[in-house]
């Protein structure tokens, strides 16, 4: 049980520090993950021994680099994905008011016929619950008794208890600060923060994570601590279950036809997902979703690629001074763009003093308009595959960029078997703080 409670720590550690936002593209198949192990397999056999700064420094230094890369790699395959012909083809979305509702193709690009557009007026966005408890005197003196109170949330069916204790002589702002911590960090739906009325007073208000209304009910969330465990007492005083704004669902009509979503977050037929931002004046103030040509939504892909790779060049650059050889990553990355110089910058590519780059969308669009050929668009396929190539090789060994001093080589002539414990130095980061 201790093993699995350290297992489930470090695990939840690395998932909040490092990947607080997990995608699709982080999902793999047998046969990626076997490729993976191959590779491994046969990194282990080459790699000399060495002996490796263990600093905490250091560790973030790796962990870092490897979740950039990590980032890098799912933003190319977000662009159409990461087989040849699919790359960069991902179609994009367009919205006539970006103001009313946003919107991103989520629809398959083999799909056959045309995709439709739609044209929509938002009615009502949706709303999540709030509940504003009474303002009390800040450095008041608590008017309950010292005990061990609680109280119970029902958030979707799910009942959850808080039990605190009410200290002596503890302020109706330490009880508040106290239970807005408990309840934000419990991660069940809802945020906690205190307000104050610049006269002295503060309130606890608790505000659901989830908007609109479901299973015929008119509430997210329910506070009470009429059959809790501890004593009783804590609404009331500071006035938890006041629910000061009502959770409401989105209305819109959508090709004119009315309709309703419980969030202002859905998707249209599995085609469309869309943002709803604002409120129509009247029905004639409408929002058209479709797709944009081909070369606009190649031109959108290439710009997301460009900013993918400058913010992994930034990232690196910040540990230039601690890490030199994060220097170096920056440098191998610049020399595989430079190989593609020349034809990168015919068609609109600009390569800066910082290895970052930009792109003029309208010589770009230019260019390829030109491109019977398609060389140009297979050249942009070939720089994409390069810094695949090279953010794959780092993921799968971020400690080549790790201070580190040689010990020993394997030998040229003999059989050289598998070290499995080269692996071990990164992974054994993660549990460092735990073993």
């Amino acid at each position: 049980m201790a093993y699995n409670a350290a297992l489930d720590a470090v695990y939840n550690h690395y998932l909040t520090t490092y990947t607080p936002k997990t995608t699709q593209y982080d999902t793999h198949k047998k046969s990626e993950l076997r490729s993976i192990y191959n590779s491994i397999v046969k990194l282990n056999k080459e790699s000399p021994l060495y002996l490796l700064d263990s600093s905490t420094e250091s560790r973030e230094f790796a962990v870092g680099l490897k979740e950039n890369a990590r980032a890098l790699h799912n933003t190319i395959a977000s662009l159409g994905g990461l087989e040849e012909e699919a790359m960069l083809g991902k179609k994009a979305a367009y919205s006539t008011r970006d103001d009313l509702v946003s919107a991103s193709y989520v629809g398959k690009n083999n799909e056959y016929g045309s995709v439709p557009s739609y044209e929509i007026e938002i009615k009502a966005l949706a709303s999540n619950q709030v509940n504003l408890g009474t303002f009390l005197p800040s450095g008041g003196k608590i008017e309950l008794e010292p005990d061990a109170y609680s109280f119970d949330v029902t958030v979707n069916d799910l009942s959850y208890e808080f039990q605190y204790n009410v200290r002596e002589g503890e302020s109706n702002y330490d009880l508040q600060r106290r239970l807005s911590r408990l309840i934000s960090n419990a991660d069940i739906g809802i945020t906690a923060d205190i307000l104050e009325d610049g006269r002295g007073n503060s309130s606890l208000r608790l505000i659901s994570t989830s908007s609109g209304l479901k299973n015929n009910k008119d509430y997210i969330f329910k506070i009470s601590d009429d059959k809790t465990g501890k004593r009783a007492g804590t609404v009331d005083y500071l006035g938890l279950s006041f629910m000061s704004r009502v959770p409401s669902n989105a209305e819109f009509v959508l090709d004119g036809e009315l309709q309703s979503a419980s969030s202002n977050h859905f998707t249209i037929d599995k085609i469309f997902e869309v943002t709803l931002n604002g409120i129509s004046k009247d029905s004639a103030e409408t929002a058209t979703i479709g797709l944009k040509t081909d070369l606009d939504s190649l031109t959108e892909n290439v710009d997301n690629l460009i900013n993918g790779y400058n913010s992994f060049i930034q990232t690196a650059a910040e540990y230039v001074e601690s890490h030199p050889r994060s220097g170096r990553l920056i440098n191998e990355m610049g020399h595989i763009c430079r190989h593609y110089q020349p034809e990168l910058e015919n068609i609109g590519f600009s390569f800066e003093k910082n290895e970052h780059l930009t792109l003029n969308d309208d010589t770009f669009r230019h260019s390829l308009l030109k491109d019977e050929n398609r060389t140009l668009f297979s050249t942009i396929k070939d720089f994409t595959n390069s810094i695949l190539r090279k953010i794959d090789q780092i993921s799968l060994d971020p400690m080549e960029y790790v201070d580190k001093k040689l010990v020993a080589y394997k030998n040229p002539g003999g059989r050289n078997l598998a070290a499995p414990y080269m692996t071990s130095n990164y992974s054994g980061m993660l549990f460092s703080s735990y073993c």
